[in-house]
């Protein structure tokens, strides 16, 4: 068994962890909460981040950036550094499909 400290592997539960930045910006997008996985490949295609909050945050959020893994420059410590243009990877949430993923995702 190898010793995940001597890769350059990190765990789903460590990526979440991570701020990621947009180098075009300058701007903080905020922290993964979900990762989209190729699973005959078993590679992360996709990193997900919470979108902008709407009305002071009391709504909800607009939508989630969805971040293809190409677009990741670099995947530090405490951060992830991605170069995107926010529009067009800014995709919106059907709240009433959200809430069905949440309820009935298995």
């Amino acid at each position: 068994m190898r010793n995940h400290n001597e890769t350059n592997t990190v765990r789903i539960c460590g990526l979440k962890t991570k701020e990621v930045i947009n180098e075009c910006s300058c701007k903080r997008l905020g922290f993964i909460c979900d990762v989209d996985i190729d699973i005959c490949s078993g590679c992360i295609c996709n990193i997900i981040v919470p979108g902008p909050a709407k009305f002071c945050g009391a709504f909800g959020r607009e939508g989630e950036y969805v971040i293809p893994y190409k677009c990741i420059k670099s995947i530090g410590e405490d951060i992830v550094i991605v170069n995107i243009d926010e529009n067009n990877f800014l995709h919106k949430i059907n709240t009433r499909d959200k809430m069905k993923d949440m309820f009935f995702d298995f």
